[in-house]
Parts: structure tokens; sequence; C-alpha cells
């Protein structure tokens, strides 16, 4: 990524049929707390100004419709976003052309999915609650391709250095060696998790194994990212994948 601006391009050898991005805070016109590139209506901004926010994510990306907003709620709902509908889940998938995926986080971990074979792309947000639900695995039993054919795209959220958790996200995490081995100690009774390696560790054990991105820390860099974690009222960034015909 230049760091100057405001969309973060997938680092993943996709398709050609296959588009994606990822907007930073950079661009837009919404005020502190939100400032600038906030897309989310639900965390106190001025609507009009998400609105307009939107509209111009749609017009620099040549997006080829509205974005399937999601009304996303930490679970593991999976929606087909070929019809046309707002839904509460916290993925969302087509094998339609000209349909926009789309998932909102400011520290949870957007993951991209496409096929190199089949057209069908898909966006998970991966908090820790969704995580321990397996809305990854539900996500791909939705998609019901082989898996081994898929690439994933991990892009920015909260690094571990950062991500301090208690015992109740330790207990539904740390469930075996492999996934002990993405929490360091803290102080008593708490870890620092890495959100990121344990989401590549449930897609490597679902047969996914084409992995990129997760190199970026939500809390760190607040030049160019939300962090709810960070700042507690913030705006949300935007992931996006959609197929060209």
């Amino acid at each position: 990524m230049t760091q100057s601006q405001s969309f973060i391009a997938p680092d993943w050898p996709a398709p050609s049929w296959v588009r994606a991005a990822s907007t930073t805070r950079l661009g837009g016109q919404s005020k502190t707390p939100y400032a600038s590139f906030n897309l989310a209506q639900h965390v106190g901004d001025d609507a009009k100004s998400v609105e307009n926010n939107r509209t111009w994510l749609g017009d620099t990306l040549s997006l080829p419709a509205e974005p399937s907003w999601l009304t996303q709620i930490h679970g593991k709902h999976v929606v087909d976003i070929s019809d046309d509908y707002q839904a509460e889940a916290d993925a969302a998938f087509t094998r339609q052309a000209e349909k926009v995926c789309v998932v909102m986080t400011a520290d949870c971990l957007p993951l991209l999915l496409c096929h190199q074979q089949e057209k069908v792309v898909a966006t998970i947000h991966v908090g820790w609650r969704g995580l321990a639900a397996g809305i990854i695995e539900a996500t791909l039993a939705c998609l019901n391709v082989d898996n081994n054919q898929f690439m994933a795209w991990l892009g920015p959220a909260i690094s571990a250095q950062h991500f301090e958790v208690g015992l109740d996200v330790y207990e539904a995490l740390a469930i075996d060696e492999a996934s002990k081995q993405c929490f360091s100690e803290g102080r008593w009774q708490h870890w620092y998790a890495d959100l990121y390696g344990l989401a590549r560790l449930r897609l490597m054990r679902a047969g996914v194994k084409a992995i990129y991105g997760g190199t970026y820390c939500t809390f760190d860099d607040d030049e160019h990212f939300f962090s709810h974690r960070r700042d507690g009222i913030s705006g949300r960034m935007a992931s996006l994948i959609w197929m060209q015909t």
C-alpha cells in the first residue's frame, strides 16, 4: 500500500475476473472522531456524510452496483447476496457477476475469498466471537466447492501486540496445542491473541492453502486506520470483493 492512498489493493494473484479493495480512513468527508472516510451508518456519524462517503467509494472504485451492506452481529450467519436484500450476517458470497460483497471493520479481521477455477467470491467479518462460532468454516461450507482451490486475503486488523484478551476469549479459541501457539501471556489471566494467526490456522485446516495479507495493524497505525479498541468511538473501513463480467 502507498500510505497516502484511500484504498489497499490486495496483494494476491486472483483470477482476472476478480476485483477487490479495502479502504483506509483517508478520504471522505466525515468529521472527528469519524474522520474522514467512515462508511458505517451505525456508529453515530452524520448520516449524510456517510452517504456521501459511500457514493465516493462507488464512484472512485467504479463499482458495478451498490455494495450489499450487512448488519454484522459477530455470529456465523452467511448470506448469498445474489438476491437483493439486507441481512443480519457476518459473511456474504455471490456467484453472480457485478454483485459487490462487503464487510466493515475497525480492528476485527476482514477476510476475502476467491476461487481459482469457479466464479464465486466472499467476504467474512472475523472477530473473536465469529471465529469461535465457526464463521470461516460456515462460509466455506456455503460455497461448496473445492477448498484447496480458494485464495484468501487477510485485510487490516488489530495485531497480536495490541489485542489483549481475557480468559473467556482464551478458552473459546485456544482449543488445542496449535491454536494455543497463537496466544502469548500478558498480565494475570490475560493473553495477547494473534487474530491473523488464528484465522490462518482455521483456513489451513479447512483446506485453504493460498493465504495472503495479514501484515497491518489497525491499532498501531492511527493515521491510516480506524480502531475501536484504540479510540472507543470510531468509523469503520470496508473490504469489498466482486466479479467482472
